[in-house]
């Protein structure tokens, strides 16, 4: 199992809690149709399943989550006749090979030690022709105004603990080449950015980053690594609140898309 660097944190679940399939699938939905079934790898708090298990419907949908606690958190976020739960590691699906009309992972593909066995492992549960589709972003493209020089340190700093735990943060460039290593021959390759310059939309990034830079385990993956001290982590919490409440404040992240047929 590799560990998650951003851990379950409210101040994470509270960023993907907002994650739907119009924000963060919708690149996918012109290919889904009622009576599919589908398995979400790396469910989460359930958002996106939820939305895909409605468009399917009476499609079967199985959220997948690699412990008991995280699917917890979907099973008390997702309550629909279509919607099944299992644990499961995506490197080794447990489940017969066609199994599945669709096989759909949100960044997932960037914690795991290995994202190509885990595209051959989507691959196999996919029925013949069906649809595997991954999306993950890309830290390294992430882009921000002003560039506050903690936010400089938050980025190598999560760089390193996202490698430290066998993960890639820059997985979104790399999804089209780890789909034609996994054997896939019809692949459309996409991106599509998030991008957060509201100042409700900054409130909320910026204050959700604020704590998880403090609060969360990433927080104290940088502590007990020693690559940061606590003081270094406030100040980049404090930066982020400047961000969040400077009119000129602007972010994108960028996300590569792949939808493979099987």
């Amino acid at each position: 199992m590799n560990v998650y660097t951003h851990g379950h944190h409210e101040s994470v679940l509270r960023s993907h809690r907002w994650r739907t399939a119009a924000n963060s699938a919708a690149y996918l939905l012109p290919h889904l149709r009622p009576g599919m079934s589908l398995l979400d790898v790396g469910c989460g708090p359930g958002t996106i399943t939820a939305d895909l298990a409605a468009i399917v419907a009476p499609g079967q949908v199985t959220a997948l989550e690699r412990t008991a606690e995280a699917l917890d958190v979907a099973r008390a976020q997702v309550d629909l006749d279509n919607v099944d739960f299992a644990i499961g590691d995506a490197h080794a699906l447990e489940f017969p090979g066609g199994t599945f009309d669709v096989v759909h992972a949100h960044q997932v593909l960037q914690h795991l030690a290995d994202p190509l066995q885990a595209l051959r492992e989507m691959r196999r549960v996919a029925t013949p022709g069906g649809i595997v589709a991954a999306r993950d972003s890309d830290y390294s493209g992430f882009m921000w105004y002003p560039r506050l020089p903690e936010l400089d340190q938050w980025m190598s700093l999560y760089q390193q603990a996202a490698r430290a735990n066998a993960g890639d943060p820059d997985a979104g460039r790399r999804l089209l080449s780890l789909a034609r290593r996994a054997g896939f021959t019809r692949i459309a390759s996409t991106a599509s950015i998030w991008c957060f310059s509201t100042a409700e939309d900054r409130a909320w990034w910026g204050g959700m980053w604020a704590e998880r830079i403090v609060h969360s385990d990433l927080a104290r993956q940088l502590l007990n690594s020693r690559l940061a001290t606590n003081h270094e982590l406030q100040r980049i919490s404090g930066a982020w609140r400047r961000w969040a409440e400077d009119e000129d404040g602007w972010m994108a992240v960028p996300h590569g898309e792949i939808i493979c047929h099987a």
